[in-house]
């Protein structure tokens, strides 16, 4: 009797640059089959709900949390700033990714794919723990602003 089956996964076509790298941080000790059906499995209960298409709601839920602006401690004289930087396109991608699966092992839903698709759902609209932290950055840069000609 085999114990591992590989499941078919055809109904969602998927570009393999957001979904690699969102089932790379959902992976948990090199299991990378069973993190991609969680990733799957997530978008599976996304399409159920009928919002909109899951490609397009990973995408925006994305979009939503990378973040602008970040501040980064700089020493000038003995003094520690926080300057604000902007953020490179492809950290501001890996922090919205790394945010997205941090935030859904918290919640407190059954499965991790239930986790992850109320966290992306939650994005989406603005809400969730994803965002206020995208939020929180962003208002502790504007609140450095002051700071910003130590920028280097």
């Amino acid at each position: 009797m085999a114990y591992w089956t590989k499941t078919e996964h055809a109904e969602i076509p998927l570009e393999q640059d957001h979904f690699g790298h969102i089932s790379f941080f959902v992976m948990l000790d090199g299991k990378k089959s069973t993190a991609e059906r969680i990733v799957y499995e997530a978008l599976t209960l996304l399409q159920e709900r009928g919002e909109q298409d899951p490609i397009e709601t990973l995408e925006s839920s994305i979009k939503a949390l990378t973040p602008t602006l970040e501040v980064r401690s700089r020493r000038v004289g003995g003094a520690t700033y926080q300057v604000p930087v902007e953020v490179p396109s492809r950290r501001a991608r890996t922090l919205a990714v790394r945010w997205l699966v941090e935030f859904a092992r918290q919640r407190r839903e059954k499965t991790m794919a239930q986790r992850l698709a109320n966290e992306l759902a939650d994005a989406q609209s603005q809400q969730g723990g994803a965002y206020k932290r995208k939020d929180d950055i962003y208002r502790m840069a504007q609140a450095n602003k002051a700071f910003a000609h130590y920028r280097w």
